[in-house]
């Protein structure tokens, strides 16, 4: 996916250093810190932020380097600082809306899974559409019992994360999936699911009749 796609409308130039650290600190992506470098050519703070990053790609260091005409530290002087859930999920509630969707668009695996849980619905759903994101965490959001709505119809949109089986057993099984979707999914089920579900108290009562009457179809009843 094109970078410049995900930088569109944001200006990095005026991005608060706590926003640039958070987008920066689980990154490999050269072009990121290239345009962040770039946006912040007269911000000197912003450049010295990334150079001293420990995972800054050595390339992106040395530009920077020219820039402010100062030496890349060696790696083995660059400590790098492990943070905390706790302390990652401060940082990003000192955030603001705006800056929190960007990152939400951006940010890793770490960050992900915090801003699904993040109380401004569209934070939330934009995580969904951070190209980092695995079928794993797909599927971890579509078993979800505190996910919006809105999140589990995004999932039955997105043709890919339809294919695998096991997202489509959790969105049948979530009692909070909307009924016409369960149901319009529980024909994609093996046997030995579609049993299990038809004794499920967990499911709408709709889902458990469409289990049981494709297990009789299938047994030949």
């Amino acid at each position: 996916m094109d970078e410049e796609k995900f930088l569109i409308g944001i200006d990095l130039a005026n991005a608060s250093p706590l926003l640039i650290e958070l987008l920066i600190e689980d990154s490999t992506e050269p072009a990121l810190f290239r345009e962040i470098a770039k946006a912040n050519i007269n911000r000197p703070d912003i450049l010295v932020l990334i150079m001293e990053n420990p995972d800054t790609p050595e390339e992106v260091k040395e530009e920077i380097s020219a820039m402010l005409r100062v030496p890349v530290k060696p790696k083995k002087e660059v400590v790098h600082v492990q943070r905390t859930p706790e302390t990652i999920l401060q940082r990003i509630q000192k955030l603001s809306v705006s800056e929190r969707i960007l990152l939400a668009l951006r940010g890793g695996k770490e960050v992900r899974t915090i801003l699904l849980r993040d109380p401004n619905k569209e934070v939330a759903l934009t995580v969904m559409e951070n190209p980092k994101i695995t079928e794993t965490e797909v599927e971890l959001i579509a078993r979800s019992r505190s996910i919006a709505e809105e999140a589990l119809r995004k999932i039955t949109k997105k043709r890919e994360w339809m294919k695998n089986y096991n997202v489509i057993l959790a969105l049948v099984t979530n009692p909070k999936t909307p009924i016409p979707i369960s149901i319009s999914l529980v024909g994609d089920l093996k046997t030995k699911d579609l049993a299990v579900l038809e004794k499920s108290r967990n499911v709408a009562e709709g889902v458990r009749l469409t289990a049981k009457k494709l297990v009789r179809a299938r047994k030949g009843h």
